[in-house]
């Protein structure tokens, strides 16, 4: 894996996850590992796959998953529905929403080191 593709990324997806919390009037997990692992995910599948595939779902064929892009990043259910199976787009009355619809890279980093 090229580390500074990899870090370009992970900075694409933060900002990314950060502007469509904004944007959606949802929330990150009020358990800050969740949003990192998640946004590393979506990171690691970007650097993989050229697209932020869900990290958080198995698929037989990830390129195929990518080509047919229900499950990239929102994926359609957190389209349609607001629903986000990887718990990193949380509406305000979920039980688990922090509120947070940013998060510091240092804290960011410090998870997934």
């Amino acid at each position: 894996m090229d580390v500074k593709s990899f870090d370009k990324n992970l900075e694409a997806m933060r900002k990314f996850s950060e502007v469509y919390a904004k944007r959606t009037g949802t929330f990150f997990c009020s358990d800050v590992s969740v949003t990192a692992v998640v946004i590393e995910g979506l990171a690691r599948h970007k650097d993989s796959y050229g697209s932020p595939l869900c990290p958080c779902r198995h698929y037989e064929d990830k390129y195929k998953e990518v080509l047919n892009s229900y499950w990239n990043c929102p994926c359609v259910p957190m389209r349609e529905r607001k629903e986000c199976h990887c718990m990193l787009f949380l509406s305000p009355e979920s039980e688990f929403a922090g509120n947070n619809q940013e998060i510091d890279n240092n804290i960011l980093f410090s998870y997934l080191n």
